[in-house]
């Protein structure tokens, strides 16, 4: 039998007023805990001279109790390992136990009460979405780790770990790392022409916290909001399990349908937005749009959430100003992540938010999860500071455009013209809509269980739309791999 190694045990609960003796204790607790797989079979236990010091107890009753595990066969000694838990748990033990007398009433052996859930949780919706498991192709947001700097970037991990200051250790500011959010005012200042200071920065684990956070401190339950049709799924999701009342506004080629949105949306109290690469259909929102966003905002008192989730990938163009730079009225948040320009376990994004907002985010920061890591904070200042940041874009960008054409070359080859393709020459994905009839979702799962990561259009809208279509991402997928994903795709259709 394979030996795990030692590990920590579950607290044991002694009671010393009690009149079962202290060995007996001992024995029903570890049998308990073998039986229901608290300690695991081969798990090395304590010694007995260890537990009984721990427990602060005589070593006798620790002995009696282990004789008794031993002989029953819940407890297996080996030379040189110690003791631990046996690899079958003996017959008797598997068996339910009998019920004591007096506890046979319906109360007891009848119908368990209803486990219920909030209903929070089925706005969220359970439906498991296989096209998102795993590191396939065309798998929606995920960058070319493969082409991360990862020498580099260990090396700004080492230097802050060998020389980690107190500060770095403690608690951290809600609002994230002083030196971070320098570092981000500069960058989205320069690169994005958004207008703020390290004041207005608030550091999140990334966008899906930053809209939660939006969520919750702009919007009360049953306030309306307007949302891109088709929409990002996680924004809707943070903002319906906030109460808000979603209220689905079209996209065309100019972005968000302004004005059908006041016809549907009266008394909105915030809209929700990806003016510079729209998500999913890759359009990017015109400028007399964007004036009409910000005057409608202005007059109703509305705020504008402005998701910037990959901005920094245009390929024909130098990057679209944010929304956020030309507000005159301060009624913009400006959500940013790390997670498409670096890698998603790193786990960091941010929120530039007006100057009096600042103090009611930080409120709401605090009350969820305080802070974030304030070491990977430090490691991402160097690598902005030293110019690294730059210059893996710059890479990436290149890398993105190579890889799109390729895929729209694969798209055609493969498919011939049953796909239709949309998007901007931009991001990290692109849409390829479906001919009338087919179901995208049947398409998708079909494809997920060939190994392809392929996201139903459909899943982007509150109504199923007119035309499916599938969501491919190229960023984390090679040249190889995105000629063998669209071959595979074409066979699911």
């Amino acid at each position: 039998m394979k030996r795990l190694p030692a590990s920590f045990l579950p607290p044991v609960a002694l009671d010393h007023k009690s009149k079962i003796a202290m060995y007996r204790q001992l024995y029903d607790w570890f049998r308990q805990a073998i039986i229901s797989s608290q300690l695991r079979p081969g798990q090395r236990v304590p010694s007995t001279r260890n537990l009984a010091a721990e427990l602060r107890i005589s070593r006798i009753p620790v002995l009696a109790a282990y004789e008794q595990l031993l002989a029953e066969g819940y407890l297996e000694t080996f030379v040189g390992a110690g003791t631990c838990v046996a690899k079958s748990i003996p017959d008797e033990a598997a068996r339910p136990p009998i019920s004591k007398a007096g506890n046979t009433s319906p109360h007891h052996a009848g119908r368990k009460a209803p486990r219920k859930l909030s209903r929070r949780v089925g706005w969220m919706g359970l439906q498991e979405q296989l096209w998102l498991n795993d590191l396939v192709a065309f798998r929606v947001s995920l960058p070319a780790l493969d082409r991360f700097p990862s020498a580099i970037w260990s090396k700004l991990v080492i230097r802050h770990s060998r020389k980690t200051a107190r500060e770095v250790l403690a608690y951290g500011d809600a609002m994230g790392y002083s030196p971070f959010r320098e570092a981000i005012a500069e960058y989205v200042g320069a690169v994005r022409a958004v207008r703020c200071d390290p004041s207005q920065i608030l550091v999140t684990t990334g966008s899906q916290q930053g809209l939660q956070l939006s969520a919750h401190v702009l919007l009360d339950a049953k306030d309306r909001a307007w949302m891109e049709e088709p929409g990002y799924l996680g924004a809707r999701q943070a903002f319906m399990i906030a109460g808000t009342e979603i209220v689905p506004v079209p996209v065309d080629g100019e972005g968000l349908n302004v004005e059908a949105g006041i016809r549907r949306g009266r008394g909105a109290r915030a809209v929700y937005i990806t003016p510079s690469h729209q998500y999913p259909l890759g359009v990017t929102m015109s400028a007399t749009r964007r004036m009409q966003l910000l005057n409608w905002a202005r007059r109703n008192g509305a705020w504008i959430i402005e998701d910037d989730y990959d901005s920094e990938y245009r390929f024909g163009s130098r990057p679209i100003a944010s929304l956020q730079g030309l507000d005159a009225d301060a009624r913009v948040i400006y959500v940013g992540t790390f997670s498409k320009v670096m890698f998603p376990a790193l786990r960091l994004g941010y929120l530039v938010v007006p100057k009096d907002l600042a103090r009611a985010f930080t409120a709401a920061r605090e009350a969820t999860d305080i802070f974030s890591s304030t070491l990977y904070q430090a490691v991402m200042t160097d690598f902005i500071g030293e110019g690294h940041f730059a210059r893996h874009i710059r890479r990436m960008r290149m890398l993105y455009a190579e890889r799109r054409t390729v895929l729209v070359e694969a798209i055609r080859k493969e498919m011939g013209g049953q796909l239709e393709v949309l998007g901007e020459q931009a991001g990290m994905h692109l849409v390829a809509l479906l001919p009338p009839g087919i179901s995208d979702v049947a398409v998708s799962v079909k494809a997920a269980k060939r190994g392809i990561s392929a996201v139903p259009l459909s899943s982007c809208y509150a109504k199923p739309p007119k035309h499916g279509g599938l969501i491919l991402g190229y960023g984390g997928t090679d040249p190889a791999q995105i000629r063998e994903g669209a071959r595979i795709l074409a066979t699911c259709l």
